[in-house]
């Protein structure tokens, strides 16, 4: 399959409702374009309120069966489904890297595999809902924990990684028992709806798992709002976090937000320089820096200061931009030109302000393949150095191809710097002795914290942040607590007509 014919598997709609595709009925279209060159993928018509209220009301009717049914049933799904997507791994791959403009070996060699683990690790965490052990605690009653599902979920997923997002919200929601309405990015919501299409190929029952492709404004917020809706989830930026917040606390919706990043990387004198440089390059560019996770600011202590710079900005250079298919392409687009010139317009006023840019600051005009990138929301990968701690490239979210480096000369100052951003998302250390390790991963606020990598995640640790960040977790077993109420259940052992207890309230001890 060619990027060409992406699109034609959509024709039936963008909606994915009780188990079928179907078209939205909202006055509006949305053109899905590869941004490596601006061709149309895909002509999607946007979600009404109506087709949110359609997918709400499939997810609740398809509720009481799923949540009642054992953990064995759902964890078998989930299984089939880790199987199927492998089986369909070259095309989600093709897909997300057309919808995208992310390189094909990153979508193949990431997104897919990363989504198929996930799969394959909620297939077994269905059979795992942990609670406190049955007990006496009272000595009167026995005491034991239910685990329960919540019921309808709404989920927000962003558009660096539709596939992997989409992924994330559905497949915790499923294994404990609860049914879904995912609305994906509208720039990015082909790799979702081929998601749902597998859910229902694996066997999971129509309504558990619906897609609604729509604009936040009305799609998103109508979802977040509705009060069939018992649980929020959200990943984006901090401030459309915010907004989701509102909404839904006020009908005290439980809400779970992943939101931006502004990730340090704190490099000590002791640090091995090449790994450390090396990492920097990898951490920096992943996703073409849209990433919240990704090493937007790196600390590195005065004597090794002037080197990393150096070898820093001699592999920016190195890296190869062109046609997102081309296997040996390092670097794809933005996913927009409005994405592409917002990046720019950070690495502009910086410059305004006196920084140096000590690579890349501009959009290229031809990749290594020979690709004409004026055709696409492309960005050299940007090294900035000499601003202020202050300075808005240093604080906030650039989301883009973009490392600042600053000096710190103690432990105690690289620290500070570290958490002085209003985030707390993502964060690694680069040191040789243990000791500065152990303090690093205990001072610095965030919610994962790498020493001497900076990047990787696991189906089995779980993703989320501290601060502006937000809070609750993504994968691992802790997703599971997102998903689930806890229900105290308390049993009379004695069966004593009148207990002890209730002289408090009326009469006096029995003799």
């Amino acid at each position: 399959m060619t990027r060409n014919t992406v699109g034609s598997r959509f024709d039936a709609g963008a909606q994915y409702l009780a188990g079928a595709l179907r078209e939205g009925t909202g006055t509006e279209t949305f053109d899905v374009v590869d941004p490596s060159n601006g061709s149309l993928v895909q002509r999607v018509r946007l979600a009404s309120t109506a087709d949110v209220d359609d997918a709400v009301a499939a997810a609740r009717a398809a509720f009481p069966a799923w949540s009642n049914a054992t953990p064995g049933t759902r964890s078998d799904a989930l299984t089939r489904l880790a199987g199927i997507l492998a089986e369909r791994a070259d095309d989600f791959a093709r897909v997300e890297s057309a919808q995208t403009g992310k390189p094909i070996k990153l979508s193949t060699e990431f997104d897919v595999p990363g989504t198929i683990d996930n799969t394959a690790f909620f297939a077994g965490a269905a059979r795992n809902l942990e609670g406190k052990a049955t007990g006496e605690f009272s000595g009167d009653h026995t005491s034991s924990i239910r685990r329960e599902p919540i019921g309808v979920v709404g989920s927000i997923s962003p558009w660096n990684y539709p596939l992997q997002m989409a992924g994330w919200k559905i497949l915790p929601a499923i294994a404990a028992g609860n049914t879904i309405v995912l609305k994906p990015a509208e720039l990015t919501p082909l790799t979702s709806l081929m998601f749902a299409q597998a859910c229902t190929d694996a066997g999971i029952p129509d309504g558990v798992v619906n897609v609604v492709t729509g604009a936040g404004r009305t799609a998103g917020e109508h979802l977040v709002s509705h009060p069939d809706v018992s649980m929020v989830s959200f990943t984006g930026s901090t401030g459309v976090g915010k907004r989701v917040g509102e909404l839904a606390v006020q009908s005290v919706k439980r809400t779970h937000l992943e939101l931006g990043g502004k990730a340090p990387f704190v490099v000590f004198d002791d640090a091995d320089l090449d790994a450390a440089v090396n990492g920097a390059v990898a951490a920096a560019l992943i996703n073409t820096g849209q990433d919240c996770t990704a090493a937007t600011r790196a600390y590195v202590q005065r004597p090794l200061y002037d080197a990393f710079v150096a070898g820093v900005a001699e592999l920016f250079e190195q890296v190869r931009l062109g046609d997102p298919f081309n296997p040996q392409t390092d670097l794809g687009p933005l996913v927009s030109f409005r994405q592409r010139d917002s990046v720019a317009g950070f690495v502009e006023r910086a410059r305004g302000y006196g920084a140096t840019i000590a690579a890349g600051g501009y959009a290229p005009e031809k990749g290594h393949d020979g690709t004409d990138l004026t055709l696409g929301a492309y960005y050299r990968p940007t090294l900035i150095t000499g601003i202020a701690q202050d300075a808005e490239v240093v604080q906030s979210e650039i989301f883009g191809p973009v490392l600042v480096v600053l000096p710190f000369d103690s432990d105690e100052q690289g620290l500070r710097l570290a958490n002085d951003t209003p985030y707390g998302l993502a964060a690694s250390a680069w040191t040789r002795d243990v000791y500065r390790s152990l303090r690093a991963t205990r001072e610095i606020k965030a919610g994962c914290v790498w020493v001497n990598d900076h990047i990787p995640i696991i189906s089995e640790m779980p993703h989320g942040g501290y601060k502006a960040s937000g809070y609750g977790k993504d994968m691992s077993q802790y997703s599971l607590d997102e998903y689930t109420q806890v229900k105290h259940v308390m049993q009379d052992i004695t069966a004593v007509a009148r207990k002890d207890w209730h002289r408090t309230i009326f009469g006096d001890r029995e003799q």
